[in-house]
């Protein structure tokens, strides 16, 4: 039986090179940086890059995602743990950073399972009004926190 599926894309350009943006989606891993009174029980997600990270690997957290595969520099992208595909149905999603002129576009594609229940039908709606507040927010924030590194540290635009 073929599984049908529809995507949520989100995009924003960063006057930033993607090496730089790429080590705040790194930083996915440990915070969420959208609306931290709600994704993370009111903790605040870090304001600087943390150099003490570990290397990502595939089965490690991302959001509330697990890493399936990652490029580094250009990509991440996670898979929803069964546990919880159980619940709102398959679910993946792919942070992309791409050289943009002098600085980069991050895309992030979200890609959930159609159909179900009329339940699942209508919480997978309620997830997308929801997903579009809080990665618009993640998406601000990961722009202005890697702007702010290029713009203290013209050098880093060399890598």
């Amino acid at each position: 039986m073929r599984t049908r599926s529809e995507g949520w894309t989100r995009a924003v350009d960063v006057a930033a090179p993607p090496h730089v943006v790429f080590g705040w989606l790194r930083q996915l891993t440990i915070a969420p940086y959208s609306y931290d009174w709600i994704d993370f029980r009111g903790r605040k997600s870090p304001r600087v890059l943390l150099s003490r990270l570990p290397d990502l690997s595939v089965g490690q957290q991302f959001l509330v995602f697990e890493i399936a595969s990652f490029t580094t520099d250009a990509h991440i992208t996670g898979v929803l743990p069964e546990a919880h595909a159980r619940r709102y149905g398959h679910m993946a999603v792919s942070y992309t950073v791409r050289p943009r002129g002098k600085g980069s576009r991050l895309v992030v594609k979200v890609v959930v399972e159609t159909g179900g229940t009329a339940g699942r039908r209508l919480l997978r709606r309620l997830l997308a009004w929801g997903d579009l507040i809080m990665m618009r927010k993640q998406l601000l924030t990961l722009k202005k926190l890697a702007e702010g590194v290029a713009a203290a540290d013209p050098g880093v635009a060399t890598g």
